[in-house]
């Protein structure tokens, strides 16, 4: 399990869940039989990488020294990250991207301390209108 988030949908009924997993094709088939015997489960959909958007949100608590702060900020403009919070010692950046983009930001804030980490998980959809899934086709069920 990488990754696990969840959040309503339109329909305070339903909730969305986002789980990313790795794994060769039967442990990914297992996953989803198992995932799919549980009574709330409604539809499960594999939101294919060529065929989706992915992002992750992360708030990054960086020490800094006045001296320094610049250079925070600019590594946090080549990643077009927010600053969100400036303290006497430390600054909050705050990261919206892929996981890969993510990563590479809080790679180059390490050198510098990060006293605090909090990431989201990465939440996804599927492009287009081609898998949108109707939750009136559920209320019967409900």
């Amino acid at each position: 399990l990488d990754s696990f988030t969840g959040c309503d949908t339109l329909d305070p009924r339903f909730s969305r869940i986002t789980v990313v997993v790795h794994g060769d094709e039967q442990v990914l088939e297992q996953i989803e039989k198992q995932v799919s015997k549980l009574v709330d489960v409604r539809d499960i959909r594999e939101l294919k990488p060529e065929e989706s958007v992915y992002r992750e949100l992360a708030l990054i608590k960086v020490k800094v020294s006045a001296e320094k702060r610049q250079d925070v900020i600019a590594i946090t403009n080549i990643f077009r990250a927010n600053i969100i919070d400036v303290g006497q010692e430390s600054l909050i950046v705050e990261i919206t991207g892929n996981q890969s983009k993510v990563d590479a930001c809080i790679n180059l804030l390490s050198n510098y301390e990060i006293l605090e980490l909090a990431r989201t998980g990465i939440a996804g959809l599927g492009r287009g209108t081609g898998n949108v899934v109707y939750l009136e086709d559920y209320c019967s069920i409900v």
